[in-house]
């Protein structure tokens, strides 16, 4: 049996991280990222400000593409696919339970 250790971080919905402290923590490298990006994969909190900062749900989908990549060996095109799809699917998920929450209780 094989244990793999992984680093945990805390994360705040607040905080940001920049492009290189994004790829320490994803296992992606800043190339990699960089390539998500122009899929829009992965989009910067403010694209127009002169650092580019990323939020922690941006991590939570970096580590995401870097998890895909390594198990099943995927370009950043069948990455940036392959994420959108996932957000795609999480998105109906919650308009669905949404939509069950506003459905009268049935008793019985």
């Amino acid at each position: 049996m094989r244990v793999e250790l992984t680093e945990a971080v805390w994360l705040d919905e607040r905080q940001q991280f920049s492009l290189a402290e994004l790829a320490d923590l994803s296992g992606m490298s800043e190339a990699e990222l960089r390539q998500l990006i122009e899929y829009e994969a992965l989009a910067p909190a403010d694209p127009g400000a002169s650092e580019v900062r990323f939020s922690a749900d941006c991590l939570i989908t970096a580590r995401t593409a870097c998890r895909l990549r390594n198990d099943f060996d995927l370009d950043a095109g069948g990455l940036a696919l392959t994420l959108t799809l996932l957000n795609r699917i999480r998105d109906l998920e919650a308009e669905l339970r949404a939509l069950h929450a506003q459905l009268p209780h049935r008793h019985g």
